[in-house]
């Protein structure tokens, strides 16, 4: 008679569960958030986080999920908005906004001038990259 078949799973590391990446995220965004808007230190703080979680995600040092099956037309309709955002963008950034069509980023300086909304979306932004590193 065979032996059992025995199944081995591996068991997640402590730092990537949810319960540890969720509150580190959330004490980088805060700090993140405390710093002043377009300020050298606000950059290299950017550069510094983003290259970190790069190298994370160029590297096999973070076990990877499955990814998601293809996507369906339906779903793809939701690209015409994040690509007509773009091109809009662009072009008042390229063309200028001294003719009083301002970019999308000038009109979120009143909202991102608060603390806890720049650590709120600095904590989106920490949250997407995340998802990407691990996929």
């Amino acid at each position: 008679m065979d032996s059992p078949q025995q199944l081995a799973v591996d068991a997640p590391r402590v730092w990537d569960r949810p319960a540890v990446t969720v509150p580190a995220m959330a004490v980088l965004a805060l700090i993140g958030g405390r710093l002043p808007s377009f300020s050298t230190a606000a950059n290299v703080y950017v550069i510094v986080i983003g290259g970190a979680l790069l190298w994370l995600g160029l590297g096999n040092r973070v076990p990877r999920r499955a990814a998601g099956g293809r996507l369906r037309t339906p779903a793809l309709w939701w690209l015409v908005p994040a690509l007509l955002f773009g091109v809009l963008e662009a072009a008042t950034f390229i063309f200028g906004t001294k003719d009083g069509f301002p970019t999308f980023s000038r009109l979120s300086d009143p909202l991102l001038e608060d603390p806890m909304i720049r650590s709120a979306a600095y904590f989106g932004w920490l949250a997407a990259f995340w998802g990407m590193v691990r996929r």
